[in-house]
Formats: C-alpha cells, sequence, structure tokens
C-alpha cells in the first residue's frame, strides 16, 4: 500500500483570505461502538471521553460510525493557524460524538499535528493534551504525556478517495469493530476506510488555484466560466450537494454541473465527482476517472484530459459573504454610479448599487466592499466614498438593527444619514427616518441554515420546523422573509447579520428564533445566545 508523499492530502492550508477546507469521513463498516459519559477509561473501551455541552465550531471534520458514534475532525479557526508554507507542524482537531447526539462535545475534541521533520507523520492528542497510541498488539490507548513512537500515524489514501489511519511502527490499520476501536488490521477492509465528505457550508465560491479566478454562472453561454476577479453577486454561488459518497455542484439556478460543461436539471453519474486533496487544495474527479478544470479563454469548467490533478485541476472553496443592496428613506439605492461618494439617487439595481458586508469576527464591526474591490470610507467632513484599499479604521461600521431596517455609524462617532440630494454623509447624533436603511441581501436566492445542532430541515412527521438535522435543505426562498411552516399565511421574520458568517432572526414578537436540545425552533428567544445564531 503506497503511502503518501509530502504534499499530503491534509495539508489543508489556507486559501489566500484564509479559509479552510472541514471535512468529515464515514466509515463505510456496519459495525457499531460503545460510547460512554465520563472522564475515565473505560473497560471496554481504550478511549476514555466524556459528554459535556459546548458550542462548537461549524467546520468540522467528521468521522462517521453507522449507528453508534461520530469521530469528529474540528477546524478551530483562528484558534489553530495552518501554514500556508508547510514549514510548521500542522495541527488540526476532532472528536468523538455519538451519533444519535445533537452536537459535538468539548472534551471529545482531537488535535492531529503534523511531525515537523517527516510530514508523512501525524499525532492524534486528546482535550488533555495526552497522546493517542497503538502498541503492537493493536491496543489503543491514550495516555501518553508527550509524542513517542507509539503514536505516530500514517494517512494511506485510497484511489477512490477514502483514507486509512497507519500506525507507523507497527504497520497496522486504525479501525472499528463491534465494541472497541483497535489499531490491528494487517490489510485494509470496509471496517478500516474512512469516506471524505465536506462538512462546510454547502454554499460557497469556488477559486481557481492556476487562473487566480472564480467560478461563475454564465447565463448567456450556459455554462460556469472561471474568468471572475471577485466572486460577486448570486452568479459566483455555488452549493456542493452530497450524493451517495460524491458530490455535485449546482448553480444558484438549481442546475448541475455535467462533466462535459452542461448545465443539466437533473443530476445523474456524470454530474457527480470524487473530492480529492492535494496539498490543500480540492480536485474534482469525474465518473471517467478526468478531472474538472477551466477550458479556454472564458475558463470553461468542464472534465479535461489530465487523469492525475495538476495546479490547473486545483480549486479553493472560500466563504461566500453575504451581499446586499440598500434602499433610503427617498426610496432611492445607494450607489456608487456618479463616481466615488455614496448617494442614494438609482432607481435599479447593478452590481454599482451591490455592496459586500465582511464582518469583524472581534468587533463585529463591518466594512462595504464593492464589485470593483474598494471599501467605504469615512472622509474629511462626513463624507462616504468607496475610495478605500485596504480595511483600517475609518471603514469599519457599526450597524444597529432596528426592525426591518438599519443603522449605520461611522468612526467619528456619527450616524449616516441621506440628504436631500441623495448624498450620504455621517453627521448625525441621533437616528431618524433620514438614518435609516433598507437592507437587502441578494446572493441567497436560496438561504440554508446551520445552527449548534445541525441544519434546519422540515420535521419528517410534522409541521415543525427541526434544527438538528445533519442533511441540508433549502428553507427560505426569500431574503428576508421566512414562512410559518404550519401557518395559514406567511410571517414576516426579520434577519439581523449580526457576526461574520452568523445571523440570528426575530419573530413579530421581538424574540428570536433559536433551536432548543431536542432540535426544535421555537421563537421564544429572549436573548442572543449560541442558540439563536444560524450558519448562513
Amino acid at each position: 500500500m503506497p503511502i503518501l508523499p509530502s504534499c499530503l492530502p491534509y495539508t489543508l492550508n489556507p486559501s489566500p483570505t484564509g479559509h479552510l477546507f472541514p471535512l468529515f469521513f464515514s466509515l463505510s463498516s456496519p459495525y457499531s461502538l460503545f460510547i460512554f459519559s465520563t472522564s475515565l477509561p473505560h473497560p471496554s473501551s481504550p478511549l476514555g471521553v466524556s459528554l459535556e455541552e459546548v458550542y462548537y465550531p461549524t467546520l468540522f471534520l467528521l468521522f462517521l460510525i453507522p449507528n453508534s458514534f461520530s469521530v469528529c475532525l474540528t477546524f478551530l479557526n483562528p484558534q489553530v493557524k495552518m501554514p500556508a508554507n508547510g514549514n510548521r507542524p500542522l495541527k488540526l482537531q476532532f472528536g468523538l460524538i455519538n451519533h444519535e447526539a445533537p452536537s459535538l462535545k468539548k472534551k471529545q475534541i482531537w488535535t492531529l499535528e503534523q511531525d515537523p521533520q517527516d510530514p508523512q507523520v501525524v499525532y492524534l492528542r486528546s482535550h488533555l493534551g495526552r497522546y493517542l497510541a497503538s502498541d503492537k498488539d493493536g491496543r489503543v490507548t491514550c495516555e501518553a504525556d508527550g509524542q513517542n513512537a507509539d503514536c505516530r500515524f500514517l494517512i494511506v489514501a485510497q484511489s477512490n478517495g477514502s483514507w486509512a489511519l497507519q500506525s507507523e511502527p507497527h504497520l497496522r490499520f486504525f479501525g472499528g469493530s463491534r465494541d472497541h476501536l483497535s489499531c490491528f488490521a494487517q490489510l485494509i477492509t470496509d471496517a478500516e476506510l474512512w469516506a471524505v465528505h465536506l462538512a462546510l457550508h454547502p454554499q460557497a465560491n469556488l477559486l481557481s488555484v492556476a487562473r487566480k479566478r472564480y467560478a461563475h454562472l454564465s447565463m448567456e453561454d450556459g455554462e460556469i466560466a472561471v474568468d471572475m476577479n471577485i466572486p460577486w453577486g448570486v452568479a459566483a454561488l455555488l452549493t456542493l450537494v452530497y450524493q451517495e459518497g460524491k458530490y455535485c455542484l449546482k448553480t444558484c439556478d438549481s442546475r448541475f454541473l455535467s462533466n462535459d460543461g452542461k448545465l443539466v436539471t437533473q443530476s445523474g453519474r456524470a454530474t457527480a465527482y470524487t473530492l480529492e486533496l492535494k496539498c490543500g487544495k480540492l480536485a474534482f474527479k469525474d465518473c471517467e476517472g478526468k478531472y474538472l478544470s477551466p477550458m479556454g479563454p472564458t475558463g470553461t469548467l468542464r472534465s479535461g484530459r489530465c487523469s492525475k490533478p495538476g495546479k490547473d485541476e486545483l480549486f479553493d472553496l472560500e466563504e461566500s459573504h453575504p451581499q446586499v443592496v440598500l434602499t433610503a428613506a427617498n426610496g432611492r439605492y445607494v450607489s456608487i454610479r456618479q463616481g466615488v461618494s455614496l448617494a442614494a439617487n438609482q432607481e435599479d439595481e447593478t452590481d454599482m448599487e451591490t455592496f459586500q458586508m465582511e464582518i469583524d469576527k472581534e468587533t463585529r464591526k463591518c466594512t462595504f466592499r464593492t464589485s470593483q474591490g474598494n471599501y467605504w470610507d469615512l472622509v474629511a467632513h462626513g463624507g462616504i466614498q468607496s475610495s478605500a484599499t485596504e480595511v483600517s479604521a475609518t471603514s469599519m461600521f457599526s450597524v444597529e438593527w432596528l426592525g426591518h431596517k438599519v443603522a449605520l455609524k461611522a468612526n467619528n462617532g456619527k450616524y449616516i444619514c441621506t440628504k436631500k440630494n441623495g448624498q450620504l454623509l455621517a453627521v448625525s447624533d441621533s437616528i431618524g427616518e433620514d438614518e435609516q436603511l433598507t437592507l437587502k441581501l441578494i446572493n441567497r436566492p436560496m438561504l440554508i441554515l446551520r445552527g449548534e445542532n445541525g441544519f434546519i430541515c422540515h420535521h419528517k412527521n410534522s409541521n415543525l420546523l427541526d434544527g438538528s438535522r445533519s442533511g441540508r435543505s433549502v428553507l427560505v426562498r426569500e431574503q428576508l422573509r421566512l414562512v410559518c411552516s404550519d401557518g395559514e399565511v406567511p410571517e414576516d421574520f426579520t434577519v439581523e447579520l449580526l457576526e461574520h458568517g452568523r445571523l440570528a432572526i426575530r419573530g413579530k414578537n421581538r424574540k428570536y428564533l433559536r433551536g432548543d436540545q431536542g432540535g426544535t425552533l421555537k421563537g421564544d428567544g429572549l436573548s442572543l445566545s449560541s442558540s439563536a445564531l444560524w450558519e448562513y
């Protein structure tokens, strides 16, 4: 069985914007495993873990053992930094969770560390700082305070994209049996194979590594073209659809990419791709063993002739930031069509009236980016111009949510108001009608929401919405409206983009929509908590 070269599939380097590839793995064996609730080793299991509730990062890797428990690799970004140049040890995190449990537990999190001298070797460290080890008899323990010979593991990639974990000193494979995990198998069977699944939010932007351009739907040509400098508008949003171990690329108009470059309405063999990781990048292998790559001057995305992925066949998946249009009190759209100064003076929506909101993780302030790549900036006398090329204090704005409207406060402590001529100035001390803007999210025609317990889906046995499903479901088709699943008429909810990558939803009672521990959605949240924040 060949060992991976130094260009490891698990070397998940960040993209230029720092986004990672979260993945999860499912064991193909039908075996079940025993899980227990204690912090001490259980006599029936080599791994001692405790089950404690915690809000967990939504980007994670998952080892799934059907009908029993899952082993999750969780990316903690920015807590864990992925080296972009490969000159530092790689660190990933994962944990054990009950397959029926609604959330990942803190003390089930493990860290995967790459050996700095031998990049083929990895170490698995528990939350207590102890390392997973396997002796010559295949007994798995988690007692070592430091990295030793028995803690060294290798990742062996299979032709179908699955992985096997092998003890480096003993050359035995890590896998599952009916009541425990062991590392004693001399050959790789189904019990030792782990299938790769993406577990990041399924809606993302796709960047070609070679061309440094983004993929987008080209309506005129009926194809996905890779020629966009900045992923702009709903056309640049792609949805990854998991089907029977493979992935389909779905456009914003609900068509699937076939390996011949055509867009079709039904998924099938030609639209299913196996994911491969090479040097921290993604490659999409089709049913004939060829790889997707951008072709021709417009970068038409289709399968080429290569049976091995090179730079042209590698891609990054990047988070899709919210893009919005803003309507002022005069009923006009905020625009930069007239120049760098912002003014509410347009009656139609184009790229010049669309702005990308990028919310800072620490301060929760946001920047507004134009389709040309510039940022709103506070200039002299309270003026707002789209002239900043980099983020600074003057390009950060606080957003105050006022039901269906918002108010923006600039770095000078003043609110942005709309003057009679439509010009936007940050000169107001308080919020009045002229300081209020209507915000519309335009690059989420299908809103897929994931909370700390899973995705929001329609409950299969009732009219209730369930917030703990592992599958993904399209919930919302209008940008800022939700429909009560058992209501006689639609009910308006307000959406607040409060955190980086997460939003909150309020009902007409002004309370937050939250998911309880059982996964049921309730509109009774009195305060903003992790259960009321939804990744979108």
